[in-house]
């Protein structure tokens, strides 16, 4: 099921995006990126539109993947 990034609450989306960058351990190469600036891009993504928040129910879980991978096209 994807969620609406929109209707989340602002706290609980920005918890969610820096869990989802801390775990996904995404790789800048040499540069040094901060937190925010981790959370700023994903943020970005999610407003064009290139990845979604997904909740599946099978694993209780909400993780944020490129659109694409549910026939959305950016």
């Amino acid at each position: 099921m994807i969620i609406p990034f929109r209707e989340l609450p602002e706290d609980t989306l920005n918890s969610l995006i820096e869990h989802f960058v801390l775990q996904e351990g995404t790789e800048y190469g040499d540069q040094d990126v901060s937190l925010e600036q981790k959370v700023f891009e994903v943020k970005q993504q999610l407003e064009r539109g290139d990845a979604v928040i997904v909740y599946s129910e099978l694993h209780d879980s909400v993780n944020i993947v490129p659109a694409q991978r549910f026939g959305h096209k950016p």
